[in-house]
């Protein structure tokens, strides 16, 4: 089990690298790098619309990819090919996704607009097959809620350490690549400088992935067994008629999505608040630290205050981290201890909601009579692709109508660009909290008490069905 617990870990830590890295700073490439002097602001907004309406059209295909995992049988099982062949080309997609397209951007920018859209429609489809083959795994690797607790949390450990190391090594990587391929020097970056960087990311997501595709194994029980193929036409109705899987679905949204947009902005605080862009590494060094103290912590918290104490307690802590933030003006030292409170809970909620959208299945199993793995748990990246899309076209607008684009310097904010870039990054995510709290406390019933009932009713029906076939069979 060390194994399995360790590559299933090494998976997740390549996986949010890439998440983190396509998620929030593309925009930041875009704004910064891509396009830059006159013109740009327009130029960078219609590369980012693009990444919204794409996503937007391709996240009511994420069931269908979950449909087609779940339809999947090899010698290797369901998630593997499709964990390998997403991992491949999305790798690939996203190093040309930090690039001008040869020279495209520059020579011909209404070309650039059209190869840009098919390159990341193609990253986007084999980056879902990706996303939702490996955290769809997790029923697949046991039905014991406890066991399931250990593999979501080592996961965790593991995406944590991606995403947050991402923050740590960002700068310094887009700087020292920008130096070594275009001859700079101090701070300026470049767009070789992203694009090296962009590189040493899809590397490090490809290796994560086969580390999970040789190092795990599926398992097999009476449970599992008891699964029909998915009709594409049937997706939809299994998801809609999981009553608990759509609560926690718009709780986790508006959850994911007030997190995404303030720590995709906190990059523009370093630089144009505080005025020391490098100074932005340390909150990725402080975020990893509490990640390997957090991650470790959760089996033990929710043993003793359960996931909904979990949750929405960890949503009131993150909130105390937003009232800080809003205190802490210039200082970089503020905006530390504000962003570890704001953090700490973070993968803790993510493991709830992970563990409670896993559980799921067996829900929906139970009341629906089929078991539906990767169409169920489809549902968790699809809402996280749906809260980096619209935290993409957020942050563009934060950063276009508080003026803090291209060369802009901090002394060119005004009081009214301010007031905006907060009203982004602060204000409009605690009130998205407050409304996921609040849902999940009162619309999410699926407890780990309910759950293990569900289990024990589900092997007892199972065990009776299979010894009436055989004592049919005995009698014929």
């Amino acid at each position: 089990m060390v194994k399995q617990y360790l590559s299933y870990a090494l998976g997740a830590f390549g996986h949010d690298a890439f998440y983190a890295t396509l998620n929030t700073y593309f925009a930041i490439f875009v704004t910064s790098a891509l396009f830059v002097g006159k013109g740009s602001a327009a130029e960078a907004g219609i590369v980012t619309t693009m990444v919204v309406v794409i996503r937007l059209i391709e996240i009511a295909f994420d069931p269908m990819i979950g449909g087609m995992v779940d339809n999947t049988d090899t010698k290797i099982g369901k998630f593997k090919p499709w964990l390998l062949a997403g991992a491949i080309v999305s790798s690939v997609g996203l190093i040309l996704m930090f690039s001008s397209l040869f020279g495209l951007a520059d020579s011909n920018k209404s070309v650039y607009f059209l190869v840009f859209g098919i390159v990341f429609v193609i990253m986007d489809i084999f980056y879902s097959f990706k996303d939702i083959s490996f955290w769809s795994m997790l029923p697949a690797l046991s039905v014991d809620t406890k066991v399931r607790n250990r593999f979501g949390t080592v996961g965790r450990f593991g995406s944590t350490l991606g995403s947050q190391g991402v923050i740590i090594v960002i700068m310094p990587l887009v700087i020292y690549f920008s130096q070594k391929f275009s001859g700079t020097h101090g701070s300026t970056e470049t767009r070789a400088g992203w694009l090296g960087f962009a590189i040493v990311i899809g590397v490090v997501s490809l290796l994560g992935a086969l580390a999970t595709f040789f190092g795990t194994k599926e398992t097999k029980n009476l449970i599992r067994n008891d699964t029909e193929r998915t009709r594409f036409r049937d997706v939809f109705k299994v998801i809609g008629e999981n009553d608990q899987l759509m609560w926690l679905g718009l709780s986790y949204l508006l959850f994911a999505l007030s997190y995404v947009v303030t720590n995709s902005l906190l990059i523009y605080y370093f630089q144009y608040v505080i005025g020391n862009a490098k100074a932005y590494s340390v909150i990725g060094g402080v975020t990893a630290v509490l990640g390997i103290i957090s991650v470790p912590l959760f089996p033990i918290i929710v043993s003793k205050i359960t996931r909904r104490g979990v949750y929405v307690g960890g949503i009131c802590m993150m909130l105390v981290g937003y009232v800080l933030f809003n205190f802490a003006g210039s200082s970089a030292i503020m905006m530390y201890i504000a962003d570890a409170i704001f953090f700490f809970p973070y993968p803790m909620i993510f493991l709830a909601a992970l563990m409670t959208i896993t559980d799921s299945v067996e829900y929906g199993q139970w009341k629906n009579g089929t078991r539906n793995e990767s169409v169920t748990l489809s549902v968790r990246p699809l809402i996280d692709k749906l809260a980096g899309a619209f935290s993409t076209g957020i942050v563009v607008i934060a950063a276009v109508h508080s003026g803090m684009t291209g060369n802009a310097q901090p002394s060119d904010i005004t009081a009214h660009g301010m007031f905006i870039f907060h009203s982004f990054i602060f204000y409009m995510p605690m009130v998205l909290l407050v409304i996921s709290a609040l849902i999940y406390q009162f619309k999410v019933t699926l407890s780990e008490k309910k759950h293990a009932e569900i289990v024990k009713e589900l092997e007892s029906k199972l065990r009776t069905r299979k010894a009436k076939k055989i004592e049919a069979k005995v009698e014929n």
